[in-house]
């Protein structure tokens, strides 16, 4: 019986990191979309959007199958209930991804407005950030997320940044007004995934160690 369940929840710790890898792979796909105006990369990552659910749905029916079946205790249960968790925060990066490249067509394609560099480095910091926490999960090294919360205060400021640049040209020049409206909605996103890189972070380290943590 220990045997099968051991099986299992190592089974259902695979799943978790497809699925965060799949995760990563639509947001990675997403930003270098709108570096390069590469509409059909776009359209691959808004495809996705099926995929990151189906995996939401059945990490969540395999969670609750283990629970109810092996009725776990110490490690093994904070490893299912984090799983839990862990899918939820996943589940909305992969969305976010599909809602970046939505926005491909009002960014990449509009060639009047000089593109905001800031935006980029945003992306690729969070999916640093993202790539680490699933190795941290995977492998239990609590050192890949030591310092989450300094690279989470860089996403920060590059937010408000973007977000006092964009009123800026915004109010200088109306026209350009969706254009900016667009990537800061994009920024947006990122910080919002970066704050749910970092809750990934915390239910890591609730699993490993048995100790909630706040990273912020």
């Amino acid at each position: 019986m220990r045997k099968r369940f051991v099986d299992e929840l190592g089974q259902l710790k695979s799943d978790v990191v497809e699925m965060g890898n799949l995760s990563k792979e639509m947001l990675k796909e997403s930003i270098d979309a709108i570096k390069t105006s590469n509409r059909v990369m776009a359209e691959n990552v808004i495809s996705q959007g099926k995929a990151i659910r189906d995996f939401d749905n059945k990490i969540e029916d395999d969670a609750q199958r283990l629970i109810v079946l092996y009725q776990p205790v110490a490690k093994d249960l904070r490893a299912i209930i984090s799983t839990l968790k862990m899918n939820t925060y996943l589940t909305r990066i992969g969305l976010y991804s599909k809602d970046i490249s939505e926005d491909i067509d009002e960014i990449s394609l509009n060639y009047n407005f000089p593109r905001l560099e800031s935006v980029h480095l945003m992306g690729d910091i969070v999916v640093g950030m993202l790539e680490d926490a699933i190795k941290a999960y995977e492998s239990e090294d609590l050192s890949l997320i030591d310092y989450m919360w300094k690279r989470d205060d860089k996403v920060d400021y590059l937010y408000h940044a973007i977000l006092k640049e964009c009123i800026f040209h915004m109010i200088r020049n109306p026209k350009a007004a969706s254009y900016y409206a667009h990537y800061l909605l994009v920024a947006r996103y990122l910080e919002r995934c970066g704050d749910h890189v970092c809750k990934i972070s915390e239910k890591i380290y609730y699993m490993v160690t048995g100790e909630r943590i706040l990273i912020k």
